[in-house]
């Protein structure tokens, strides 16, 4: 029997869908995140939570608050009673009454911007004080890392500004304990965003709806004399906040250490990279502006074998084998076998969840017993490093979904399951890729991978 192969080969291209509206989060599904973490506090005998924010770092202040600070910083404090009170800076303040839990205002002008007003300017040692820290028992302090080195001792270690944990450790009694509380969020065997609902998928689907469109127009526009400046205009859409640095870049990187497009030309033969995310999915991609192996440099006329269709396949073989219940040890020893560490010296995990920011966590690792859950959403994330060669890419979103999950998805936002089904359908019958039955595609360039640019109607396949 003849085994399938990679073929680069002419297929048509994935649909890409426009005019799709974002979905909100429901009343029901912001009261169900906040049991959800009471819930957890309790597990762990946690008081209070202190949860910071700032416009880079505010995925689990949002996910209670439903908004970010922006360009200032915030804090919510969160009792196991669920009581909430949110410390926000001059220009946040409006924020209070629209946010998504019930909340006491305090107005703290430390965490606005410099040489601002400083009225009801109050100690945070006495803010603390005030609602009561002092007298707790157990307080968790809530960043965005749970700093997983194993020789230390993670617990102590603190991602917030030192004015904030200063004024904790000032403002506490001795018998209080502050703990790094991020795992009660974030980690893949407890965290509650780990975890999304039907309406929480629907409204994540939006961002990776839109990044996989980006993409496939950016590589569409791809020429010869272009600029990165005008791919890296294609990779934004409807006015939304990116989740990563747009990466449009031809030739040698970070010249001058920059990493934004800027209006170098494309080149024939250069090397191009194409990166764009939004909550809740990221696409990117990686290859060379050519149309054929002829084109390509000299000593790596054999990128194809060398780096592109081993990557490929690691890729597929991911998309074939994760199933809910499996741990992520299972999944990460499987991409080794298919795609060794030693030959293409991949160093991060094959894999990620994703949520309002590109990287929440990651249960998949050398040793990892976290289990794989219904409703998880993934990043597919292996990226080769083989010396002299350049590398390849084919980031894409996708969602763990059970036979409930999808039931709920297809008769609540039948739009969203007509695209879901859509998508598995390309990727089925097109590509020749065995899905597992556990995936719902977000992104709708879910295994389409063209290492040549210039080749735009050619991707890679299999073949059977």
């Amino acid at each position: 029997m003849t085994q399938p192969t990679i073929q680069l080969t002419t297929i048509a291209k994935p649909t890409c869908y426009t005019n799709v509206a974002p979905t909100f989060l429901t009343d029901e599904t912001m009261q169900e995140r906040k049991q959800n973490v009471l819930e957890n506090m309790k597990s762990e005998d946690y008081d209070t939570l202190v949860i910071y924010a700032d416009k880079e770092h505010g995925g689990n202040f949002e996910y209670l608050t439903g908004f970010i600070p922006r360009f200032e910083e915030g804090l919510l404090v969160l009792n196991v009673t669920g009581e909430c009170t949110l410390i926000l800076g001059n220009e946040n303040l409006k924020m209070a009454k629209v946010a998504r839990i019930d909340n006491q205002l305090i107005h703290s002008p430390l965490f606005s911007l410099p040489n601002q007003p400083m009225d009801n300017e109050a100690r945070l040692e006495s803010i603390f004080e005030q609602i009561g820290l002092s007298e707790k028992q157990k307080i968790g302090v809530v960043g965005w890392k749970m700093f997983t080195t194993a020789e230390s001792d993670n617990e102590a270690y603190f991602d917030l500004p030192y004015f904030i944990i200063q004024a904790l450790l000032t403002s506490k009694n001795e018998q209080v304990v502050l703990k790094n509380a991020a795992h009660l969020f974030i980690r893949g065997d407890k965290g509650v965003r780990t975890i999304n609902n039907a309406n929480e998928i629907a409204h994540y689907e939006y961002g990776a709806n839109l990044s996989s469109s980006c993409i496939l127009k950016a590589m569409d526009a791809v020429e010869v004399g272009v600029t990165e400046a005008t791919l890296g205009s294609l990779l934004t859409a409807e006015g939304q906040t990116n989740t990563v640095v747009t990466i449009a870049a031809t030739g040698q990187r970070f010249e001058y250490a920059n990493v934004y497009p800027t209006h170098k030309k494309v080149m024939l033969g250069d090397p191009l990279s194409l990166t764009t995310a939004f909550k809740g999915g990221l696409s990117s991609r990686t290859g060379f502006v050519v149309e054929n192996e002829t084109q390509l440099p000299e000593n790596q006329r054999d990128y194809l074998e060398r780096v592109a269709k081993p990557y490929y396949q690691a890729v597929t073989t991911w998309l074939e084998t994760i199933k809910i219940g499996m741990q992520g040890k299972e999944l990460y020893q499987t991409i080794h076998s298919v795609f060794p560490k030693e030959h293409y010296h991949w160093h991060l995990n094959p894999g990620h969840l994703v949520s309002d920011e590109e990287w929440m966590s990651s249960p998949i690792y050398a040793e990892s017993e976290e289990v794989l859950k219904s409703g998880m959403i993934l990043q597919i994330d292996i990226i080769p490093s083989v010396a002299g060669y350049t590398g390849v890419s084919g980031e894409e979103c996708v969602a763990l979904a059970d036979a409930n999950l999808q039931k709920q998805l297809k008769e609540t936002y039948p739009e969203l399951w007509q695209r879901i089904s859509d998508r598995r359908t390309y990727i089925r019958e097109t590509l020749n890729i065995e899905l597992s039955e556990d995936i719902i595609p977000l992104s709708n360039t879910v295994g389409y991978l063209r290492p040549f640019y210039l080749a735009k109607d050619q991707a890679f396949c299999w073949m059977k």
